[in-house]
């Protein structure tokens, strides 16, 4: 019983984090004040130290700050952290946004395909098996034995850990939390899933130690999803 205690308050604490952070991001306190831990205990049924911890969580994520004589805030959207996978998870499910995939897809191309071309000189031959792994389950997945998703997001991740670039690997949570929104779009957009056969060019270029093929195949693929973004937007803005 003990033993189950400290797991106990993790899953409160944790609770109470997601239940406050998604209610921050839509905006819920942009017109009343944030509440005192004593208010958020009483509110969600929870101990004091429990509310004390998401709160300090939230506080490290940028979207709360405590000042003297002001208590707790929240703080301005500019200041909340978009690489924590919490807030960047909120914000997709907040409301569906073009504008927000358009970003994220703004910021991959400026990452992605330097990953790739870092992938193409420095991979190790483990890296070139998971790379190949995530691209064996694209095929899989077209043939309904695998998940789209997940084998899409596989396979990007996969060259973000190939670049050997410490900085680019941090970006796979990132990478993997957006592309769940951002491939489900584009997928219901298109019609289809992603293309294996771009994926492939990738791939190939990486294992042909090509770092300019790599880069820009990679550049290419995701300039389509920015391209049917950018049409998708447009579309929605003229009532289509």
């Amino acid at each position: 019983m003990e033993g189950g205690q400290p797991e106990l308050g993790r899953n409160l604490t944790y609770g109470l984090l997601d239940s406050l952070g998604r209610a921050i991001v839509t905006g819920r306190f942009e017109r009343e004040p944030f509440p005192t831990e004593a208010e958020l205990a009483k509110q969600h049924g929870v101990s004091r130290s429990v509310t004390r911890e998401a709160v300090k969580m939230l506080t490290a994520k940028g979207l709360l700050s405590a000042r003297p004589r002001q208590g707790t805030i929240v703080q301005p959207t500019s200041s909340w952290n978009l690489f924590d996978t919490d807030v960047l998870r909120w914000l997709l499910e907040r409301q569906f946004s073009v504008e927000l995939l358009k970003q994220f897809n703004q910021l991959r191309v400026a990452i992605e395909p330097e990953a790739a071309a870092l992938a193409a000189q420095f991979a190790g031959e483990e890296d070139l098996q998971r790379i190949n792994r995530g691209l064996e389950r694209m095929k899989a997945a077209d043939k309904g034995l695998d998940d789209t998703l997940e084998a899409d997001i596989a396979f990007h991740v996969a060259i973000l850990r190939a670049s050997r670039n410490p900085f680019y690997a941090q970006f796979r949570d990132v990478v993997g939390t957006a592309l769940r929104t951002s491939i489900r779009f584009t997928n219901r957009v298109k019609g289809r899933t992603a293309s294996v056969a771009d994926h492939a060019a990738v791939r190939n270029a990486i294992a042909a130690r090509d770092a300019d093929a790599a880069r820009t195949a990679m550049r290419a693929l995701i300039s389509d999803v920015l391209d049917l973004i950018e049409k998708k937007g447009k579309g929605m803005s003229a009532g289509l």
